[in-house]
């Protein structure tokens, strides 16, 4: 009720519109930084320090999750390790902002509504630049993190617009369908009437087609609406996996954290309440680096220090309970982490092979699947040329939050944090690997099932 009044104030006063939204979103995601950190500062204030260090603090903090470089006192060292789980917060804000948007936008004018929600939000993080580029903890540096937040609200503002939370249902149709064994419907006799009409239509309207076949065939387009909901899925499954490998190492080491708590919090409730925060706030970035060590090229801990399944070299590393996490020492035991690509390439052959048998047939809920080929199911080709793009995209996906998960903690050594480069270009060789082939054995088995269960329905049939 609240949510619908809100909306009819917005569309009732001129001033309420996109750039209003921008703005609020920006302003909560304001209070969800500083309300933990002013906590923190009235529990373990200096005495030198005020409140407006606390909000300078705050203020430096929210710049960081959207990818804006920091220096850091003294010296002036540099940190732009984004807080991811923070970021996701931020995202999730400016999408639903942007999805209010283009919701109350004319036809066709989605864009500029989103242009003026990020001017809105602009609008108030270009006073908390301005702020937070004096004297402090951490500095801000206001081109730089303006220009991040600019890139990551449009980002998310045309994530919103563009049906974000029907790309995360898409993504989870698909895994409790594949789950569920839900068996292939035959496509009703009323939208397979509406399709050959409408493909009748085209080829009347077209021009005749001059390329040859196998190129056409070639050119013709990849199914957005299988091909994003995989990547989302096998994505899912790598950070699954990566959560996975940091319970196990906090299970095999609690020791090591203990005494890393104990030193850095110096027993005080106040010292321990800030580094749980920070533990939280970094907790996706650690899932990433796990996932660059279970994917092969590992990660780097410092400018000489590189841990990889069944090799680590490490050097002098800070005292943070989470870098405490990284093994000391290669064995062979380790290489087990990389049942996690395996699973996740697993998934995308499974995914892929059920969308390739049941292409031409509509499912009985009514949640379409866009076809290669609306006629039938996909040929061999058709589906070994989706996988191949799946990898690939899948291969951006984790080169993206792989960059975004790492940078610098100071100058020198630890300017060099995060996962491996080579962590994007190894997701791809796991998913070509495995998931093309996986993807033509389940398309083979799912359309055998299919056809022996019509044998069987006309053996019933003509028995009757």
């Amino acid at each position: 009720m609240t949510q619908l009044l809100t909306e009819r104030r917005l569309r009732a006063r001129p001033g309420g519109g996109p750039a209003a939204a921008g703005a609020t979103a920006a302003l909560l995601g304001l209070a969800a930084t500083g309300v933990p950190v002013l906590c923190c500062w009235l529990l373990s204030a200096p005495p030198q320090d005020g409140v407006l260090d606390a909000a300078r603090l705050a203020g430096a903090v929210w710049l960081l999750a959207h990818g804006g470089p920091l220096l850091r006192e003294p010296g002036g060292a540099p940190l732009s390790i984004t807080p991811l789980a923070l970021t996701a917060a931020c995202v999730l804000l400016i999408a639903r902002a942007g999805a209010r948007a283009a919701a109350q936008a004319p036809p066709g004018r989605t864009p500029a509504a989103c242009g003026a929600l990020c001017a809105g939000y602009l609008a108030v993080a270009l006073p908390v630049a301005l702020g937070c580029r004096g004297a402090g903890a951490l500095r801000a540096q206001p081109l730089p993190d303006l220009l991040a937040a600019a890139a990551l609200v449009w980002s998310a503002a045309c994530l919103g617009a563009r049906g974000g939370p029907a790309w995360w249902r898409a993504v989870r149709s698909r895994l409790v369908g594949w789950l569920g064994r839900r068996p292939l419907a035959p496509r009703p006799a009323a939208v397979q009437q509406e399709s050959e009409g409408s493909e009748e239509a085209e080829e009347a309207e077209e021009p005749p087609q001059r390329l040859p076949a196998w190129l056409r065939r070639c050119c013709r387009p990849l199914p957005a609406g299988v091909v994003l909901p995989t990547v989302g899925a096998g994505l899912l499954v790598l950070l699954a996996g990566g959560v996975l490998l940091l319970a196990v190492a906090a299970a095999l080491r609690p020791v090591a954290i203990e005494v890393v708590v104990r030193e850095v919090a110096a027993g005080s409730l106040a010292g321990q309440l800030e580094l749980l925060l920070c533990c939280l706030l970094v907790l996706p970035n650690a899932a990433l680096w796990a996932v660059g060590y279970a994917l092969g090229p590992g990660f780097w801990l410092g400018g000489d220090s590189l841990v990889a399944a069944g090799r680590a070299h490490l050097g002098a590393v800070p005292d943070f309970p989470l870098l405490v996490l990284a093994p000391e020492a290669g064995s062979a035991w380790q290489h087990l982490a990389q049942v996690v690509p395996v699973l996740a390439a697993l998934t995308v052959a499974a995914l892929l092979g059920r969308a390739a048998a049941a292409a031409g047939t509509a499912p009985a809920d009514g949640a379409g699947v866009t076809d290669v080929d609306a006629d039938g199911p996909w040929t061999n080709a058709a589906t070994a040329r989706t996988a191949a793009a799946v990898a690939l995209l899948l291969a951006a996906a984790v080169t993206v939050t792989g960059w975004l998960a790492g940078g610098a903690l100071g100058a020198g050594r630890m300017a060099r944090l995060g996962p491996a480069a080579a962590c994007g270009p190894a997701a791809a060789a796991w998913c070509l690997l495995l998931a093309v082939p996986g993807a033509l054995a389940v398309r083979w088995w799912s359309l055998r099932r299919a056809s022996a269960g019509e044998a069987d329905g006309e053996w019933a049939t003509a028995g009757r």
